[in-house]
């Protein structure tokens, strides 16, 4: 009965209603009512309670840090890291914050605040520390992690304008005429970023920095 009742225990997530706590909880208590005591086949079971969609990530980090786990203590433990990594993996529409890692600052734009020159779109800018204009919608097909092969678009919350470049005929104050091209930032001189109705596709490059 206890066995038949590990065998259809479901991991569900927090993020779509779950409760981690009460499933190792009952984790414990089938596993011990059934008499299951070999690490081993704890483990089995435990692996079979994961959806189907957590095979690409979990799966795979599952077999890596159960590999020298002894004790149900352990194995229960391991997995709770696990799952606090999967929920702060980004996912298509995540909410974030993206911060340069160099100088501390926040990618932020506003609403209608637009450049004088150039694009004349709304401008894109850094600010100190993250608020509400700091925030970006993150979308990727196909996909439901993000990884180092994924092209996103960041859709601004605020504004629901998405980043982007801007290529076409604009006034250059410099040489005083018309040009086609990337019009420049006024402020870094580099290609300017703005913020406009077409969404462009960013090349998501993962990094494993800590705090970043």
């Amino acid at each position: 009965m206890n066995k038949r009742k590990l065998q259809s225990l479901k991991y569900i997530p927090e993020r779509t209603g779950g409760d981690t706590s009460k499933f190792i909880s009952t984790f414990r208590k089938l596993c011990y009512n059934a008499e299951i005591n070999d690490i081993d086949e704890q483990k089995k079971y435990l692996f079979k309670s994961l959806p189907n969609n957590h095979f690409d990530y979990i799966s795979n980090e599952f077999y890596k840090k159960m590999e020298n786990v002894n004790s149900i203590n352990e194995l229960i433990n391991e997995f709770e890291n696990i799952v606090l990594e999967e929920s702060n993996l980004i996912r298509n529409e995540s909410i974030v914050a993206l911060k340069h890692v160099v100088t501390g600052k926040y990618l932020s734009s506003i609403l209608n605040l637009c450049y004088t020159t150039g694009s004349k779109s709304q401008s894109v800018f850094v600010s100190p520390a993250p608020d509400p204009n700091s925030l970006w919608k993150i979308q990727f097909e196909n996909k439901q992690l993000a990884n180092a092969d994924t092209s996103i678009t960041l859709q601004h919350i605020k504004s629901n304008q998405f980043l982007g470049l801007f290529y076409d005929s604009y006034y250059e104050v410099n040489s005083n005429m018309y040009v086609y091209g990337y019009p420049k930032s006024p402020v870094t001189e580099h290609t300017e970023v703005c913020c406009g109705r077409n969404n462009v596709n960013w090349k998501f490059n993962h990094s494993k920095l800590k705090n970043h």
